[in-house]
C-alpha cells in the first residue's frame, strides 16, 4: 500500500533511473496492481492522479513468466506510452513467440521477438547519446506500416 505510493513519489522526483518488481499476470495487470496498491495506502487520491503518476514514472515493463516446463522466460517488454483520457496506454515492443512449440523433453522452444513497434523511449536514448540499431525492434519495413 503505502510503499507503492512512496515508490511512485520517489520515481517522480526528477532523478532518472529506478527499478522495481511487482507480481502480476501481464504488463497491463502490473499497472492495475500498482494502482490498487497505491489506493490501499489510504490516501484520498483520485484514480486519474494515480494513473498520471504511473505514466510519468514507469517507462518499461519487463514481464517474466514461469512456463509449464518450469523455466522462467521474458515473455513481454512493454512501453508505457502515457495517457489517453482516463486510460494508461502502452505498446508491446517484444513478445514471446510460442509458435516454435515444445522440444521432445518438454521445453519451450520459442523466444522473444520484436513486434515491429518503434518505442518512444528511443528519443530519450538519443538525447543521452545512446544509439541502437533499428533492426533490434524489427525491420524498417515494419516501421513503414505504422
Amino acid at each position: 500500500g503505502a510503499e507503492a505510493l512512496d515508490m511512485l513519489q520517489a520515481m517522480n522526483t526528477g532523478h532518472d533511473g529506478s527499478l522495481s518488481t511487482i507480481h502480476a499476470n501481464t504488463s497491463r495487470d502490473a499497472l492495475a496492481r500498482l494502482e490498487t496498491l497505491v489506493l490501499m495506502a489510504g490516501m484520498d487520491l483520485p484514480l486519474r492522479a494515480i494513473r498520471e503518476q504511473v505514466a510519468s514514472a514507469v517507462d518499461v515493463i519487463v514481464q517474466l513468466t514461469r512456463l509449464r516446463d518450469g523455466t522462467r522466460r521474458v515473455t513481454s517488454l512493454s512501453e508505457v506510452v502515457g495517457m489517453e483520457g482516463q486510460t494508461l496506454t502502452m505498446q508491446e515492443i517484444y513478445a514471446f513467440d510460442f509458435s516454435a512449440g515444445v522440444s521432445p523433453e518438454g521445453k519451450f522452444l520459442g523466444r522473444v521477438q520484436p513486434t515491429g513497434l518503434r518505442p518512444l523511449f528511443l528519443q530519450k536514448f538519443a538525447d543521452l547519446g545512446i544509439t541502437l540499431s533499428p533492426g533490434i525492434f524489427g525491420t524498417s519495413a515494419m516501421w513503414e506500416q505504422q
